[in-house]
């Protein structure tokens, strides 16, 4: 099966080639023989019941400095130039983004689109985790300085967080004297005109924060990332590193739980987070993860994913 895939992501020549998810899964693409074209969010356009992206074909290549060429701009309608568009632009979360699930969701079913548009808009990572608060630390969801007191009254040392951050950035970890609490409020509430998360802090995050890779609904691989030095944050972005692990039975039945409903709701490549046995995030816009877990565990997670759309698309 030769298949036409668009991939809707950031600029080529920003990609970090040695741990971008994206573009493993292009590389993987490719091997398969498939035809890749790259195009931006910004790039598409909507008339006369057509979606349409001006977009180029793109061969890419495991060569630093050398990882992809380009061939001329094309114009193409995805229902019909298309058999399946990756949506891998990184947040941040916002119109822009929910503009583009609205769009896309207009192409099916005459095109796959990974993961679904509409499941993506309406299962943002630290919204959607809500449904399984069984799994989760303490957590609160407020804009009150007040509010937030009283949960760090009640669980100590606390991490606060934007709800729709994303690889670790603006997470403040507060100690149970309050410091800078006040201060903290105030500037989210200037920058966000969303609420933020408040979570009691798990001190098992010095031992690692685990990413959970599911591909339609099944756990198929897992790395545990360590903060840095001096950090709480154990992101790859911020600075975090990765050690080989394996699922414990608590994160098996984490897994269990989530897995149906993933594939229910078209969400076929999801990167869930878990730090002491406590789910805390389940992404779903852009997850990242797949080179490390390969490089640990000799596997091969793209060509799970192209097996999961093949499937999908026969």
């Amino acid at each position: 099966m030769t298949l036409r895939v668009a991939v809707q992501m950031d600029p080529m020549e920003s990609i970090n080639i040695a741990g971008d998810s994206t573009f493993a899964i292009m590389l993987g693409a490719q091997k398969r023989g498939h035809t890749l074209y790259h195009y931006a969010a910004s790039d598409l356009s909507y008339s006369n019941e057509r979606l349409r992206a001006r977009a180029r074909p793109v061969q890419v290549r495991h060569e630093t400095g050398n990882h992809f060429s380009y061939s001329e701009w094309q114009t193409l309608d995805l229902a019909d130039d298309a058999d399946v568009v990756l949506m891998r632009q990184d947040p941040p979360f916002d119109l822009g983004y929910i503009t583009a699930t609205h769009l896309l969701e207009r192409i099916q079913p005459h095109t796959l689109v990974v993961n679904d548009p509409a499941s993506v808009r309406n299962a943002p990572e630290k919204l959607f985790v809500l449904d399984y608060a069984r799994f989760m630390p303490p957590t609160l969801i407020t804009r009150s300085l007040e509010v937030t007191r009283a949960f760090q009254a009640e669980h100590g040392d606390i991490v606060v967080k934007p709800l729709y951050g994303n690889a670790g950035s603006a997470v403040f970890k507060i100690g149970r004297d309050g410091t800078n609490l006040s201060a903290l409020t105030e500037l989210f509430n200037q920058v966000w005109v969303e609420p933020f998360m408040v979570q009691a802090f798990l001190p098992q995050v010095t031992s690692g924060d685990k990413r959970i890779v599911l591909i339609d609904g099944k756990a198929t691989g897992a790395i545990n990332r360590l903060p840095g030095k001096g950090e709480i944050r154990s992101n790859l972005a911020a600075g975090g590193s990765a050690e080989a692990t394996e699922l414990t039975p608590r994160e098996q039945e984490i897994c269990g739980a989530l897995g149906p409903e993933l594939a229910r709701r078209g969400l076929l490549f999801v990167g869930v987070d878990v730090i002491g046995g406590f789910l805390t995030e389940i992404n779903v816009t852009s997850p990242t993860g797949i080179v490390a877990i390969d490089r640990f565990n000799g596997s091969d997670t793209p060509a799970t994913i192209w097996d999961a759309i093949e499937a999908k698309l026969s």
